[in-house]
């Protein structure tokens, strides 16, 4: 193995422009998948904090007792898909209106009784999130008397879903076909390479080398090639993040995670493209 490793980075020394090209070919092809995945991510990100503001807000009559709506909130609580219920007191709404629509605030303040009913802002768990078992809960929350009118946004529940679904949809045809252009182009170099030095497996194969004596520096070779491409694009990435965030908007960075598999998968493209180019060019001799 070590005569092998050798025998790569004598290689590197022999032809620095082919592989330099190779690992231009490695990094920019994954670079492209980097700015796919970094979008996707983000994209993701904001449909999840928009569905973590699905809610349902339950409104309840001026009769309902305070053990009433105590009794109801915990029953509600204690539902599997309910993450959370608070209880808004009229006296707390109309506060909440005040702040929040200040044009109203005289308004507000000059009448003589509170017009706004005591709420429940119930939110679901991550999941649950979906108009089938918004309208469940709400259906279930309306069934107590006391509770007048629920509302979700079932329009908006609706249109959140297929933003999801849009992309999710568009992350795997999109992100399979720059795999496949990034594989393409990575397997094209590393056969170039292969090709330009047909002469020096001819060579060993004269002097009795067998196949997996010449197989192994081509593999270590289209392995460090991967590897250093793989780097090369995850740094690419970062300036492309850092410089979106702080040229047109704040974006959230790729977990670490993502970054090794990308590193991962560019020297495993570089290794099985090269096993395959070394494997047809000694079938050709």
């Amino acid at each position: 193995m070590l005569q092998a490793l050798r025998g790569a980075l004598a290689a590197f020394r022999r032809t620095p422009v082919l592989v330099v090209i190779s690992i231009l070919a490695v990094s920019l092809s994954l670079f492209v998948f980097g700015l796919f995945a970094l979008t996707a991510f983000n994209i993701r990100g904001a449909l999840s904090e928009i569905e973590e503001r699905v809610e349902i807000v339950a409104y309840l009559s001026d009769d309902a007792t305070a053990e009433e709506a105590g009794r109801a909130e915990v029953e509600i609580r204690d539902h599997t898909q309910v993450l959370d219920v608070r209880y808004v007191s009229k006296t707390e709404a109309l506060a909440i209106a005040g702040r929040e629509l200040p044009e109203f605030r005289e308004v507000f303040s000059g009448l003589d009784a509170n017009p706004l009913p005591a709420s429940y802002e119930i939110r679901l768990r991550p999941g649950y999130r979906t108009p089938e078992v918004v309208e469940a809960v709400t259906a279930q929350v309306i069934a107590y008397p006391f509770v007048e009118e629920a509302d979700y946004g079932r329009d908006w529940v609706a249109r959140l879903v297929s933003l999801q679904r849009i992309a999710a949809g568009a992350t795997v045809i999109i992100g399979g076909a720059f795999a496949a252009v990034a594989g393409i182009i990575i397997a094209t170099a590393v056969r170039i390479a292969v090709a330009a030095r047909r002469e020096e497996i001819e060579i060993m194969r004269l002097v009795g080398a067998t196949d997996g004596f010449i197989r192994r520096p081509f593999l270590i070779e289209g392995w460090l090639t991967g590897l250093i491409g793989g780097l090369i694009a995850a740094f690419l990435t970062y300036l492309a993040h850092r410089f979106v965030s702080a040229t047109l908007m704040e974006i959230n960075w790729l977990p670490a995670e993502w970054l090794m598999l990308a590193v991962l998968a560019g020297s495993a493209y570089g290794l099985l493209t090269s096993a395959f180019a070394v494997r047809r060019h000694l079938r050709g001799l």
